[in-house]
């Protein structure tokens, strides 16, 4: 779904069928739950950032969670692919989130900062370098927490979605473009060899890792 030549209905659709993926293995109602929804607030506006937001499913859930639970979040999503843009800004709007086309370093060229700095399955498509360049702009871009969530790799992740996505999303690329994900992904080990000091990865279930980051004094 990378590829510039995708079909453009079947990418359409990919994005819809996230909404249920990311749902059932992402884990973000978790995250949210012990990273996130604590240090919120009923009456302090607070921000958060989605890197790579794709079609913006991540983004709302944390907008309307934190709306359900009477906190004041403001999300932003960023994406630089177009294509995402379009489709995340056609869904239904919600107070406090927006969309944008850019990417993380764009935002620190603005001097931009967000309390929470999250992404959802980016960091198995990034090079060593733009693994490098992520964490530089997260650091720059956080003034409380950076939150980046992914795939681990394993056998048993790879045999486990195949399996359960065999006969379903026949007609989007949800199927082959996750399993090339988990062959691409880290393992807990890989990743903790790969980042610098002061970042902290752990590892969740099913088959999933966060990278994340405290600023100082946070």
């Amino acid at each position: 779904m990378d590829s510039p030549l995708c079909d453009p209905a079947m990418l359409t659709r990919t994005y819809q069928d996230f909404r249920v993926v990311n749902a059932v293995v992402s884990g973000w109602w978790r995250i949210y739950r012990r990273s996130i929804r604590p240090a919120l607030s009923t009456t302090t506006d607070m921000t958060l950032l989605d890197i790579g937001s794709g079609g913006g499913d991540v983004s709302r859930s944390l907008a309307r969670w934190a709306a359900r639970d009477g906190l004041r979040l403001s999300v932003t999503g960023i994406d630089p692919d177009a294509r995402a843009h379009v489709f995340a800004t056609s869904q239904p709007k919600i107070v406090g989130l927006s969309f944008r086309r850019a990417l993380s370093s764009d935002l620190v060229a603005e001097g931009e900062r967000f309390d929470f700095v999250v992404s959802n399955h980016v960091l198995h498509h990034l090079s060593v370098a733009e693994l490098k360049g992520l964490l530089v702009d997260s650091e720059a871009l956080a003034g409380r927490r950076v939150l980046h969530a992914d795939l681990e790799r394993s056998k048993v992740a790879y045999l486990g979605f195949g399996a359960a996505t065999w006969p379903f999303f026949r007609h989007s690329y949800i199927r082959p473009d996750g399993l090339t994900s988990i062959q691409r992904s880290y393992t807990v080990q890989e990743l903790r060899a790969a980042v610098p000091a002061g970042w902290t990865v752990s590892p969740g279930k099913p088959s999933r890792l966060v990278l994340s980051w405290d600023a100082p004094g946070a």
